[in-house]
C-alpha cells in the first residue's frame, strides 16, 4: 500500500507498517488493494497480514498488524480519496430543537439501500449534511423529498440541495490524535492552493479527517498534501512564463543554471510549465528540459492572452506563479484573473501598478484576499530591492518625509556617455543596441517611465496620487516628442543634435554632471533633467546606476541610500528571480 496513489503523485512511497483501524480507513476510502471485510477475522485472532507487489515480490510490501509502529512516529500513514461523490443537504430553520429529523433522513437513505459515505452536522442543527455516491443522487433526492414532503411545503425545511461533481480526500493515521495542528496542517495546504472545501467531517478518534472538495482539484489536493506531510519539505514551484525576449530568456537561463542547487539547498523544485510570447506558447505538466525549450518553442501553436490564462486555470497546478515579462497593457489586465483563482504573479511590468490607482489597490486587495502575492520589485530599479527597502520602513513603522532619486538606468547610461565629442542620437542607439531601452526609447527618454517608477514608490508609501499628477519636465525637444515613428523620432535627434550640446555645456561650465532626477516630497512627484553639483551622492554615479536616498523620520539628514545596476535584462531576470524565490520560500 502507498501513502497516496501513485497514479496521482508520482512521489508517493510504500507504507511499511500500518495497524488494522489504519489499514480499513484507507481501503475504505479507495485503496483497491484490501479489502475491509477481510480485515475482521484476522483481526479478531490478531493476525499480521503481509501485502506483497507481484511485480516487485523481493521488496518488503506493507505490513498491517496491532501495532502500526516500529520505530516511526509519523502521524499521518496515508492520503485517500473518493470519486464522484454528490453532497445533499437538509436545512431549515424547522429543524433546530426538534428531535427526530436525522432519524427519518437516514432510515429513509436505508429504505432506498443507498449508502451513506460521509456525514456531518454544524451544532446550531439547522442543517444536516451527507456525502453519498453520485449514481444514488438523484433517487435520494426523490425519497428524501417525499419524506420530507409536508415540512417542505409548509417551509419548516428548504428543498433538498444536491451538489455533484465532487470528492472525498482523507488523511488517516492512529497517531493523528497525539499531534497537535495535523487538521490546521492539511486545510492550510489546500486553502493556499485554491481548494475549496465543501464539508469536513472528523471522528474523536481523530484517525480519519476527512474534507469534500470538487472532483476537479483531487489530483492538486492530493499533491499538495503528500509534499505537506510526507515530503522532505521539498516545494513544487510551477511557473507560467510570458515574454520571452531578452531578459525571459536571461530568467529561463537562470533558472536552469540554479535549479539544481535550489532543490538541494532549499528544497524548492522550481518548474517551468508554461512558456509565451505574443506569437506562441506551449505547455507541460512535468516541466520543460530548460536545455532544450527553445526547440519545442519553434513548434508551439499560436497563443493568445486569454488561452494562456485558461490553459493555467485548466492545469490547476499547485504553487503556480504567473510571470510577466512583457511591456503589455493587455498582460497586466489579466493579473486579477490570475490572483482570484489563487495564481500568484511577478511582474516587470509597470503598467498595473502606475496605471489607475484604483486598479492598483484593486490588486492588492486581491492578493490579499486569495493568499496569491503580487510581486513587482522589478518595476524600479530592475533587480535593486528598492520596493522592498520602502516596505520594510514602512511596516517597521518609519515615515517616508521625501524621496529623491535617479530611477532610470537608461537614461543615466545615455548622460555619462554623451558628450561634445559623441553626439546624442549614437548614444542613444548605443543604449538601445545594450538592451538599456525600451524597443522604442522615446519610452525612457519623454521621462514617462520614470515618471511611472517614483509613481509606484508614492503610492508604495501610501499616497494616493495618479500619473496625470507627477510633473513631468521633458528636455527633449517638441520634434522629438511628436515624432511618428522610432526612425523619425532618431531622425529628429539628429536635427536637434545642438539642443543637447547646449545642455551638455551648461552643465559643463558648472562643473555638474546631467542626470534625470525624480523627487517626491510633501505628497508631490516630479521628474527632470537636473546638473547635479560635485559632491552631490548623484555626481558619481556610472554606467546603467540607479540610485534612491529615502529621507524619514529615523534618516532624517543622512538618507537611506540604495545603489546599483539598475537596468539591463540580466539584473532584471535577476530580479524576477528574487520574487520568485521570495513566493516560494514562504
Amino acid at each position: 500500500m502507498y501513502t497516496t496513489n501513485p497514479k496521482l503523485v508520482k512521489q508517493a512511497k510504500p507504507i511499511e507498517r500500518l495497524s488494522y483501524q489504519e489499514a480499513v480507513e484507507l481501503s475504505h476510502f479507495g485503496a483497491k488493494v484490501l479489502y475491509p471485510p477481510t480485515v475482521q477475522p484476522v483481526l479478531d485472532k490478531n493476525i499480521p497480514i503481509i501485502i506483497k507487489n507481484t511485480l516487485a515480490p523481493k521488496d518488503a510490501g506493507t505490513y498491517i498488524s496491532k501495532e502500526s509502529t516500529n520505530g516511526t512516529s509519523l502521524a499521518v500513514k496515508g492520503i485517500s480519496n473518493i470519486d464522484n461523490i454528490a453532497l445533499i443537504t437538509l436545512q431549515g430553520n424547522g429543524m433546530v430543537g426538534i428531535p427526530g429529523f436525522s432519524k427519518r433522513l437516514f432510515e429513509t437513505l436505508s429504505n432506498e439501500k443507498i449508502n451513506v459515505i460521509l456525514i456531518t452536522q454544524a451544532s446550531s442543527e439547522h442543517s444536516i449534511c451527507i456525502g453519498i455516491s453520485e449514481k444514488d443522487a438523484n433517487a435520494a433526492k426523490n425519497a428524501i423529498d417525499k419524506t420530507f414532503e409536508n415540512e417542505i411545503s409548509l417551509h419548516k425545511i428548504d428543498p433538498i440541495i444536491v451538489e455533484k461533481d465532487l470528492a472525498i480526500i482523507a488523511i488517516v493515521g492512529d497517531n493523528m490524535r497525539n499531534h497537535q495542528g495535523i487538521s490546521g496542517k492539511m486545510f492550510s495546504a489546500l486553502g493556499k492552493n485554491n481548494v475549496n472545501i465543501r464539508a469536513i467531517a472528523q471522528g474523536a478518534s481523530e484517525r480519519n479527517i476527512s474534507a469534500v472538495i470538487s472532483k476537479n482539484d483531487v489530483k492538486k489536493a492530493l499533491n499538495t498534501i503528500h509534499e505537506r506531510f510526507f515530503e522532505v519539505r521539498t516545494k513544487q514551484i510551477n511557473l507560467f512564463i510570458t515574454g520571452v525576449g531578452n531578459v525571459g530568456e536571461k530568467l529561463i537561463d537562470q533558472i536552469q543554471q540554479q535549479q539544481s542547487f535550489l532543490k538541494k539547498n532549499l528544497k524548492i523544485d522550481l518548474r517551468i510549465v508554461g512558456i509565451s510570447n505574443s506569437r506562441k506558447m506551449i505547455f507541460n505538466n512535468k516541466g520543460f528540459d530548460l536545455n532544450n525549450w527553445v526547440s519545442e518553442f519553434n513548434y508551439a501553436p499560436k497563443s493568445s492572452i486569454k488561452g494562456f490564462y485558461e490553459k493555467a486555470v485548466e492545469m490547476n497546478l499547485r504553487n503556480s506563479i504567473f510571470v510577466d515579462v512583457t511591456a503589455s497593457e493587455a498582460v497586466s489586465k489579466m493579473y486579477a484573473d490570475y490572483l482570484k483563482k489563487n495564481i500568484a504573479v511577478v511582474a516587470c511590468n509597470k503598467i498595473a501598478c502606475s496605471g489607475d490607482y484604483s486598479n492598483y489597490k484593486h490588486l492588492q486587495e486581491l492578493a490579499l484576499k486569495y493568499n496569491a502575492p503580487f510581486l513587482y520589485e522589478t518595476n524600479v530599479g530592475a533587480g535593486l530591492p528598492i520596493i522592498n527597502t520602502l516596505k520594510n520602513l514602512v511596516t517597521s513603522g518609519d515615515k517616508v518625509t521625501s524621496v529623491l532619486a535617479v530611477l532610470s538606468g537608461s537614461l543615466n547610461f545615455v548622460f555619462n556617455n554623451f558628450s561634445d565629442k559623441k553626439n546624442f542620437h549614437d548614444t542613444v542607439k548605443q543604449a538601445q543596441f545594450e538592451g538599456y531601452t525600451e524597443p522604442d526609447p522615446r519610452i525612457d527618454l519623454s521621462g514617462i517611465d520614470v515618471a511611472r517608477k517614483i509613481l509606484i514608490l508614492a503610492r508604495e508609501n501610501g499616497n494616493i496620487i495618479e500619473i496625470d499628477e507627477v510633473d513631468i519636465e521633458p528636455f527633449l525637444t517638441q520634434a522629438n516628442l511628436e515624432s511618428g515613428s522610432v526612425d523619425d523620432f532618431y531622425d529628429s535627434l539628429i536635427k536637434d543634435e545642438a539642443h543637447f550640446q547646449k545642455l551638455y555645456a551648461s552643465a559643463k561650465a558648472k562643473n555638474c554632471q546631467l542626470k534625470y532626477v525624480a523627487e517626491f516630497s510633501k505628497g508631490k512627484a516630479k521628474v527632470g533633467l537636473r546638473e547635479i553639483p560635485e559632491g552631490h551622492p548623484f555626481y558619481n554615479l556610472k554606467g546603467k546606476d540607479n540610485i534612491v536616498m529615502f529621507f524619514t523620520e529615523r534618516y532624517p539628514e543622512q538618507p537611506l541610500i540604495v545603489k546599483g545596476a539598475g537596468a539591463g535584462a540580466d539584473v532584471t531576470a535577476s530580479g524576477l528571480f528574487a520574487d520568485i524565490i521570495k513566493i516560494a520560500s514562504n
